[in-house]
């Protein structure tokens, strides 16, 4: 009888307590984070980076395919340095880097909105390079599963119409404020951005990834922002920034695809529209 309580309580201690620090461990185990600093930042140190760069995202997406995300810099006004470039990693994703967003030197881009996919339950991270040359983390958790996969909103001949198609907004009104004041933009695309995950509903066989990968944008010559995109990126890739106009008279927009397509458009700087 002691032999036999003796293993009955090892068995029920091993439950109570030993299956949580395994589930612990395996969870440490498969965090793919460490990797990622790895293969995509050559596992150069990473610093806490919550006074530096946020991230918000919901906690729970309502449509995996098109989840909204703001990037926004947090450097107090007296910092002189400068965020240089921000990466955005979704870590359970099949390709993880989604974008790596370059600001303009003298454009003093403050933030940063998208929509991107989300294949599984996830840590978002946000990598901010400063001008002192060091890598800046922060990160939220998503919920939200299958949207690398889910199937184009719009058929394949509809995706072609628009293919390359570009709209452009200006939020501030012109003559609104001093020409050094703040102001938000939008650049959207028209593009599938196929993952190369996701399944022809009518032939049942994978549609190849086609997206868009680079993205300029300028204020007159002065370069404005840049985006190197991946298949993170929602179908009709949808850009809005908030940026400080240096008095420029034109808007400029460059986008590159993977099949080397080039779409350029010029507007107005106060215009809106195709």
């Amino acid at each position: 009888m002691p032999g036999y309580l003796f293993r009955l309580f090892g068995l029920a201690g091993l439950l109570l307590f030993g299956a949580p620090l395994t589930v612990a461990a395996t969870s440490a185990a498969n965090d793919p984070w460490p990797g990622l600093v790895q293969d995509i930042f050559n596992n150069r140190p990473m610093n806490d980076g919550s006074d530096v760069i946020g991230i918000e995202m919901p906690s729970r997406a309502e449509d995996a395919a098109i989840v909204p995300v703001t990037l926004r810099t947090k450097l107090p006004p007296g910092d002189i340095r400068q965020v240089v470039s921000i990466t955005l990693v979704i870590d359970q994703n099949p390709a993880p880097m989604a974008a790596k967003f370059q600001l303009g030197p003298d454009a003093k881009v403050s933030e940063i909105s998208t929509r991107v996919r989300v294949n599984n339950y996830t840590d978002v991270h946000a990598v901010a390079e400063l001008s002192d040359g060091k890598l800046y983390m922060t990160k939220t958790y998503v919920k939200a599963s299958g949207g690398c996969s889910a199937p184009a909103a719009k058929n394949a001949d509809e995706a072609k119409g628009r293919l390359g198609q570009m709209r452009y907004r200006q939020f501030a009104k012109a003559g609104e404020g001093p020409a050094s004041g703040a102001r938000e933009a939008q650049i959207m695309i028209g593009h599938p951005n196929n993952s190369g995950l996701q399944m022809d509903q009518v032939t049942h066989l994978y549609v190849p990834a086609f997206f868009i990968n680079e993205l300029r944008l300028w204020q007159d010559d002065s370069l404005l922002l840049t985006m190197e995109g991946g298949i993170s990126i929602s179908e009709d890739p949808n850009i809005r920034f908030t940026y400080v106009p240096n008095g420029a008279k034109r808007f400029r927009a460059e986008a590159k695809d993977t099949d080397g397509h080039v779409f350029q458009r010029e507007w107005k700087i106060d215009d809106s529209g195709i």
